[in-house]
């Protein structure tokens, strides 16, 4: 029976009879726990794994209401530690399998350091190119541990001498998990945008990349004032040393972006003094930047060029209308204007009609003459 499919077996029950109710672990308790899990699968895969982790994001906590008239606020209760993430990316195998012995002598290992720590273990439903565990501590969610096949081959995406080339970029990933799980059954090369300061930002973002596609920030401007803002955003008239703060925060939210386009922006991307804040910063980094072209009269691209930050514009809109016939007609029209001018950069949603029709037209795209890239491969 295919290991991928067995329930991880719980352990660490605690005494029969032991009635006492054990204290919460702590931060520092977990994360010790974390270390030995990692070390645990890189042992059991001889190295040959993968892993990152990080500490979930939870809401901050709210004062209690006033407990009656005349009295005091209830104390804030301060939340419990949050659970840590952890990420563990599976060796390719012959043929792109997953290394099945590895596979299990890992959940061995993992099984040996929760018996160790009293740690119960549970599978929860797994997705094509994930298995996904959690373990609890008397009651308590310590560790969210990801075992990731990657999705996305390194072959799929080299460019061919003659051939145009495609990038598809789906922004707005950060709100909602089964969204970015739709988008992870699409085992292409395309580039994930992903907004900051999210609840589940950090973890898209760290699952993107496990996978195998291209991660950017998507990065919040301030639009016209018809358009809803974001609680966080890049400004004009901001000073440019907030601008590169803020910017910084967003970044460490997704940490494994290799560029950024905007989300919005109509206001922010005309502006010459933000623009010019915003590129000799990504240049320290190292950061792509594409301009979504939110607005005719951006300047993004041209003040990119002159803090020399690789660059490129946004050609398509694949779901401005969010039906299947006009979202394909648009994949069509990427196409055409990538075989006229080399390449293209189209940008597009985590919505149900915009999967559907990637699922439908990218496995058509190689007999178009079109070489499907990550959005790094097409700035200049």
């Amino acid at each position: 029976m295919c290991v991928c499919c067995c329930v991880l077996v719980t352990v660490g029950t605690l005494a029969v009879g032991c009635t006492k109710k054990q204290p919460p672990l702590t931060a520092v308790q977990i994360r010790a726990i974390t270390r030995e899990f990692v070390l645990a699968a890189k042992n059991a895969s001889n190295g040959r794994v993968e892993t990152g982790m990080f500490p979930e994001r939870i809401p901050g906590t709210v004062a209690a209401p006033p407990r009656g008239p005349g009295q005091a606020p209830r104390e804030q209760t301060p939340p419990a530690p949050s659970a840590d993430l952890i990420f563990i990316t599976m060796p390719r195998a012959e043929g792109g399998k997953t290394d099945e012995a590895a596979l299990t002598a890992i959940l061995d290992e993992l099984n040996r350091v929760a018996q160790v720590h009293n740690l119960t273990g549970t599978q929860r439903t797994s997705v094509t190119g994930i298995i996904r565990y959690e373990y609890f501590y008397a009651g308590q969610r310590t560790h969210a541990v990801n075992i990731v096949t990657p999705s996305v081959t390194a072959e799929t995406n080299q460019p061919v001498a003659g051939r145009a080339r495609l990038a598809i970029i789906i922004d707005d990933l950060g709100y909602d998990r089964e969204l970015a799980e739709s988008i992870f059954q699409l085992p292409y090369p395309l580039t994930l945008s992903v907004l900051p300061h999210l609840p589940h930002s950090t973890e898209i973002a760290e699952e993107a990349f496990r996978r195998g596609y291209q991660v950017m920030l998507h990065l919040p401007m301030e639009a016209k004032s018809d358009e809803k803002a974001e609680s966080i955003e890049l400004r004009p008239g901001m000073d440019p040393a907030e601008v590169v703060r803020v910017m910084q925060g967003m970044l460490s939210t997704v940490p494994q972006a290799l560029g950024v386009n905007n989300h919005q922006g109509s206001l922010g991307t005309s502006d010459v003094a933000l623009m010019d804040a915003i590129m000799p910063a990504l240049h320290e980094r190292d950061l792509y930047f594409v301009d979504s072209r939110t607005a005719p009269s951006s300047i993004a691209v041209a003040a990119a060029r002159r803090a020399r930050v690789p660059a490129a514009s946004r050609d398509i809109f694949l779901d401005d209308a969010a039906d299947s016939h006009s979202i394909r007609h648009e994949l069509d029209q990427a196409v055409r204007y990538a075989k006229a001018h080399g390449e293209a950069v189209a940008i597009g949603h985590p919505r149900p009609a915009t999967v559907a029709a990637l699922s439908e037209y990218l496995p058509e795209i190689e007999r178009e003459g079109i070489t499907l890239v990550f959005a790094s491969q097409v700035v200049h």
